[in-house]
């Protein structure tokens, strides 16, 4: 579903208007605030918006299951380093910026 210009509001007509812009939101819109002439903030369905949430969520689960991947097969082809000294490193910086 596009925004069109009538889904495009200001705040002072949303004020006025804001029991008419929910019973239209609760029946698919979606509406966009003005404030100063410029994009301030968004009503939308509560239904949809924990549906946005739930693919945010499920996006970075499949960063974090790719990212593993990668790392598996930079160990199955034996592209690793012992962390050790870069850990080693990291606490003296710390150390020297704390000093």
């Amino acid at each position: 579903m596009g925004i069109t210009s009538s889904d495009v509001i200001s705040l002072s007509q949303a004020r006025a208007n804001l029991s008419e812009l929910a019973d239209q939101v609760k029946a698919g819109a979606e509406k966009i605030i003005t404030k100063n002439g410029e994009s301030y903030v968004a009503i939308i369905d509560a239904q949809r918006l924990d549906y946005y949430h739930q693919l945010e969520r499920e996006r970075i689960h499949l960063l974090l299951i790719d990212g593993a991947s990668k790392g598996l097969e930079d160990v199955a082809a034996g592209n690793v380093k012992d962390a050790q000294p870069t850990l080693a490193a990291i606490k003296r910086r710390r150390a020297g910026a704390a000093g």
